[in-house]
């Protein structure tokens, strides 16, 4: 995985019709649907739905949807809560049939001004790797890389009996 740090901002050119709005509670079938959608397509399992909710990752963030002139969302991106003047963008997420047309810019570009506008000092952002659309797009938009992380997965099994 790739951390990067937002150094200036530079909202994407040409920039999608449309505009942001926060994720309001009409929207939470919606939102828990796309961050299913987005576990799976990070190949995880996660099952999440009302009754598990608030106990998922995605529990505590702030959501920001981007939507067409016509009010329909097609990208969304969180906000986790400030630490230390830091804040962390995640999850950055549109469905497949809707990618390539700067959603994600766009939606990424305002949970970055919201932030900023909270008085983050840092605003940073994880990647895959080995996804160079990501990678390519958050450099665009100003943010730089800082270091590289690996993450690991441990499981604790009972020894043998002999």
């Amino acid at each position: 995985m790739h951390l990067y740090r937002l150094d200036t901002l530079t909202p994407p050119k040409p920039h999608p019709d449309g505009r942001s709005r926060l994720v309001g509670q009409q929207d939470h079938e919606h939102l828990m649907r796309w961050c299913r959608e987005l576990a799976a397509d990070l190949g995880e399992t996660v099952t999440i739905d009302a009754a598990s909710w608030a106990g998922t990752r995605f529990a505590e963030k702030r959501y920001t949807f981007w939507e067409t002139p016509d009010g329909t969302p097609v990208s969304m991106a969180g906000l986790n809560p400030m630490v230390a003047g830091m804040v962390r963008v995640d999850p950055v997420y549109t469905p497949a049939h809707l990618r390539g047309r700067g959603y994600a810019a766009a939606v990424t570009t305002q949970v970055s001004r919201a932030a900023l506008a909270a008085g983050a000092t840092e605003v940073v952002l994880y990647t895959d790797a080995g996804n160079p659309t990501s990678n390519t797009l958050y450099q665009r938009l100003g943010y730089r890389r800082v270091t590289d992380w690996a993450p690991y997965d441990f499981a604790y099994t009972e020894p043998e009996a002999s």
